[in-house]
C-alpha cells in the first residue's frame, strides 16, 4: 500500500525585514561566486580546449566534471554535515569553493583541470540547499519561493553580470583569470555570510540517518527526475552557445560578452517571475515552463541562423531557470523532515541536468548534426521533462485516493 502524502513546510521563525534583506544579500554573493564559477567556462570553451589541447567537445566534459562534482557532493556534504550549524557549514562550503577555483586556475592540463572542476563544484548544491532552507526559514507566510528566488538572484544575475566580466578577464588576460575572479568573490562571501547570517542550528534531532530518509520519499525521486531531465535542454544548448553563435550566425566573437549578458538577463526575469508564480501555484507552474522549455529548444534551430533571432533565442533560452523556485520548495514540502538533503538534491538534479545536456549535446555535434542540433537534443530532455511531470502527479493523485479510502 503506498502512504500518503505528506506536505511539511519548513518551519518559519519571524524577523525583521532588515535582518532578512541582509542575509539574502550575503547568501545571494556565495550564489553569484558560484553562478559565475558554472557558466563562465562555457563562454570560454574555445580558449580552454586551444590552451589545454583538446577538441571543443572534449573540453565540454569539464563542464561535466564539474557537474559530477555537484551531482556527488551534494548528496554526501548534506547528510555527513546534517548536525551542523547552517551558518558554519554556509562558511566552510564557500571556502572550499574558493580554494577549488584557485586551483582550478593553476590547472596545468586535461586531466588535472577536469579533476580540479569535480572538486569545486562538490561544495555547489550543498551551499544552494542550505542556504535555501535559511531563507526561507526567515521570510514571511506566503513568500518562501519568493525568498528562494532571492538567493537564486545571485546566480542567475551572475550570468548577467559575473559571466561577462569573467568572460572578458578570460579573453584578456587568459581563461585561468576568470577563476582567479570568481575565488575572489567566495572569500567575500564567506565574510559576508559571517557578518550578516544570523546563527541557525541545525534542526531538532538532525542525523545523517534522518536525513537520508528524504530518499525513501517516492515524491522526492520525481521532482529530482523533473529537474535532471527536463532542465537538461538548456545545458545542451548554452554548453555550446559560443561555437553556435559564431560558426551558424556569424556573430563576432566581441560580441559574446553582450549575449552572454543577453542570457543572464533572461535569467533575471525568469527567476523573478518563476518564483512569484510558484507562491501562487506551485506544480502548475512546474508544468507550465517544462511546456516552455520545448518551444524555446524548438525555436532555437532555426533562429540560431541569423545574428539578431540568435540573440533573442539566447534571452529566452535564460528564463528556462524560472523552473528552479518552484522545484525548490517542492522538495522542501515532500522531503518531510529530511530538510537538508532535499534542498541539496535539487542542485544534484540540476547540475545531472548540466552533465546530460552538456554530453547529449556534444554528442549530437560530434556526430556531424551540427551545432543547432543541441536544440532538438533540449527538445527530448523537455518531451521527458514532462513525461515525468506526469507521472508525478498521477502518482500523486493516486496517494491522495488511497490514503482518503483509508478509515479515520
Amino acid at each position: 500500500m503506498t502512504a500518503p502524502l505528506i506536505s511539511t513546510p519548513v518551519t518559519h521563525n519571524p524577523t525583521d525585514e532588515r535582518t532578512l534583506v541582509r542575509a539574502v544579500l550575503a547568501l545571494g554573493v556565495g550564489g553569484f561566486s558560484i553562478g559565475t564559477g558554472e557558466f563562465v567556462i562555457m563562454g570560454l570553451l574555445p580558449e580552454v580546449a586551444r590552451d589545454i589541447g583538446v577538441s571543443i567537445p572534449e573540453a565540454g566534459h569539464v563542464i561535466s566534471a564539474y557537474a559530477l562534482g555537484v551531482v556527488v557532493g551534494a548528496p554526501v556534504l548534506a547528510v555527513l554535515a546534517a548536525h551542523w550549524g547552517r551558518r558554519a557549514l554556509l562558511m566552510a562550503l564557500m571556502a572550499v569553493y574558493a580554494l577549488g577555483n584557485f586551483a582550478s586556475a593553476l590547472a596545468p592540463g586535461y586531466g588535472s583541470l577536469a579533476a580540479m572542476r569535480l572538486l569545486t563544484g562538490l561544495p555547489h548544491g550543498t551551499y544552494f540547499g542550505v542556504a535555501a532552507l535559511v531563507a526561507a526559514a526567515l521570510a514571511p507566510p506566503g513568500r518562501r519561493a519568493r525568498a528562494v528566488g532571492w538567493v537564486m538572484l545571485g546566480l542567475t544575475s551572475a550570468t548577467l553580470v559575473g559571466v561577462p566580466i569573467a568572460a572578458a578577464l578570460g579573453e584578456h588576460f587568459g581563461w585561468r583569470a576568470a577563476f582567479v575572479f570568481v575565488g575572489l568573490i567566495a572569500v567575500a562571501a564567506v565574510a559576508m555570510v559571517r557578518l550578516w547570517v544570523p546563527a541557525m542550528p541545525a534542526s531538532h534531532g538532525a542525523s545523517p540517518l534522518r536525513e537520508l530518509g528524504a530518499l525513501a520519499r517516492k515524491q522526492v525521486w520525481f521532482t529530482l527526475g523533473i529537474g535532471a531531465i527536463g532542465f537538461g535542454g538548456m545545458f545542451a544548448v548554452f554548453s555550446y552557445i559560443k561555437p553556435t553563435l559564431i560558426e551558424v550566425a556569424g556573430m563576432p566573437p566581441a560580441l559574446m560578452p553582450f549575449v552572454l549578458s543577453l542570457f543572464g538577463l533572461g535569467m533575471v526575469v525568469g527567476n523573478v517571475v518563476g518564483s512569484r508564480m510558484a507562491d501562487k501555484a506551485l506544480m502548475p507552474t512546474v508544468g507550465k515552463v517544462l511546456l516552455w522549455s520545448i518551444v524555446v529548444m524548438a525555436l532555437f534551430v532555426p533562429a540560431a541562423h541569423h545574428p539578431v533571432s540568435a540573440a533573442f533565442a539566447t534571452f529566452f533560452l535564460g528564463t528556462l531557470v524560472a523552473i528552479g523556485p518552484a522545484l525548490q520548495i517542492r522538495l522542501m514540502d515532500v522531503a518531510g523532515d529530511a530538510q537538508t538533503l532535499a534542498a541539496a538534491l535539487n542542485h544534484s538534479a540540476f547540475n545531472a541536468a548540466n552533465a546530460l545536456g552538456a554530453w547529449l549535446g556534444g554528442v549530437g555535434i560530434a556526430a556531424g548534426l551540427g551545432w543547432t542540433s543541441t536544440g532538438w537534443v533540449g527538445v527530448l530532455l523537455g518531451l521527458g521533462g514532462v513525461a515525468m511531470y506526469g507521472w508525478a502527479m498521477a502518482s500523486e493523485r493516486a496517494a491522495k485516493k488511497v490514503s482518503a479510502a483509508l478509515p479515520s
